[in-house]
């Protein structure tokens, strides 16, 4: 169920393992999943659009996608309006995703990234806010006036 402090996550088949790692390894937060329910193969994009709609929707604040690259999930997500998909690599992207950018979608690339050090990246995104810096909020209301256009 999708509660508004929850934290969503999908992936596509190359992301399943991560996916169901982090779960595990960040017991503490309120994830729905929104699938893919196994590794069989399956289309990066559906569960991209499927996730973006429901935080473009109100119904949850962030959201966690996981390929193989990372990139192709992005892509996909910041195709719906109200979506600010980042992809990470590393704890200062993640920081930074959501200082400058208030990221609300973190990507990452499940063929490069190891699970411990994933779910270091999570928790940066998940503890750091947006800081409301004049710079940075002129930024990202440009951004949103870009999706309403």
């Amino acid at each position: 169920m999708i509660t508004s402090d929850a934290v969503l996550i999908a992936s596509d088949h190359a992301g399943f393992a991560l996916k169901e790692s982090l779960k595990s390894l960040l017991p503490d937060l309120n994830w729905a999943d929104l699938g893919p329910s196994d590794a069989g193969r399956v289309d990066y994009p559906d569960f991209a659009e499927k996730l973006a709609r429901e935080i473009s929707a109100g119904n949850a604040r962030r959201g966690i996608l996981i390929c193989g690259s990372g990139i192709g999930m992005s892509i996909a997500a910041n195709k719906v309006a109200g979506i600010r998909a980042a992809v990470v690599d590393h704890t200062s992207a993640a920081r930074l995703s959501r200082e400058h950018n208030d990221a609300n979608v973190l990507c990452l690339g499940a063929r490069f990234t190891a699970a411990e050090y994933a779910a270091e990246i999570v928790q940066t995104w998940i503890d750091t806010p947006f800081s409301n810096d004049a710079r940075h909020l002129g930024r990202v209301n440009k951004i949103k006036k870009l999706d309403a256009r």
